[in-house]
């Protein structure tokens, strides 16, 4: 009896640990997925010598949700808006003091959370509804959405248009360890890009260990990095 209830155990919790392992790699790849088209938004204001009114961080982010709009059908833009939401949830959980967040450069991530899901739903009131009160999106700020998602889509979409006009290309540049989880998605969303605009600058992006969690883009190199401890990070904070 013994033997024939550890079997039934066994043929029960492996298809849960399955359902987690995938729901694990879900998040980590649409957190990867958000922070490449934000550092593709740091590129391309470099590249095209674009102006920016306030802050770029903020303008990075907002390039970054109208790429996932853009660029991925309804669902999964919504798969990857969920998570990449609940990756700046999760950071915020864990972000440092008050006066901390205050000088960085980046806004605060619970702030980066409720532009996220702002914009995002704003792009679609009606089909994102209920994204939006998942996210617990005050209604105070979500009758404002969809002027804010047009605000942002008049800034960036003539750009993307601009892009998309010269057609497929391959400005794109991409190097990593080819064994690596992160490799298989930050090389699927390049040759994505490759396929939908060529820039008129090479663009190197790599995947390379650089001693911390993130991810950033070197004017001077014009080159994209995309840390190896990101991802262990965002398996850390996954749950």
């Amino acid at each position: 009896m013994k033997i024939c209830n550890l079997v039934f155990a066994v043929a029960v919790l492996a298809p849960l640990q399955a359902q987690a392992d995938a729901i694990e790699d879900d998040f980590v790849s649409a957190n990867l997925i958000s922070v490449f088209y934000h550092e593709m938004g740091h590129a391309l204001i470099d590249i095209l010598r674009l102006p920016v009114f306030g802050q770029e961080e903020d303008a990075a982010d907002t390039a970054s949700i109208l790429f996932i709009h853009d660029t991925f059908d309804d669902k999964a833009a919504l798969s990857i808006a969920y998570d990449a939401a609940l990756g700046f949830a999760a950071a915020a959980d864990n972000e440092g003091s008050a006066d901390e967040t205050a000088w960085h450069v980046h806004g605060a991530s619970l702030q980066r959370f409720f532009n996220l899901v702002c914009i995002f739903y704003g792009g679609d009131v009606d089909a994102r509804d209920d994204f939006a009160q998942d996210m617990g999106l005050p209604e105070e700020r979500a009758v404002t959405c969809q002027e804010e998602f047009e605000l942002a889509d008049d800034s960036w979409g003539p750009v993307f248009d601009e892009l998309y006009e010269v057609g497929a290309g391959d400005s794109l540049t991409f190097s990593g360890p080819a064994d690596s989880f992160t490799h298989d998605i930050i090389a699927a969303e390049v040759d994505a890009i490759n396929g939908l605009m060529s820039l008129p600058q090479d663009l190197e992006i790599t995947v390379e260990p650089c001693g911390e969690a993130n991810a950033f883009y070197d004017p001077a190199l014009v080159k994209i990095t995309i840390c190896s401890e990101f991802e262990p990070y965002l398996r850390e904070i996954a749950p």
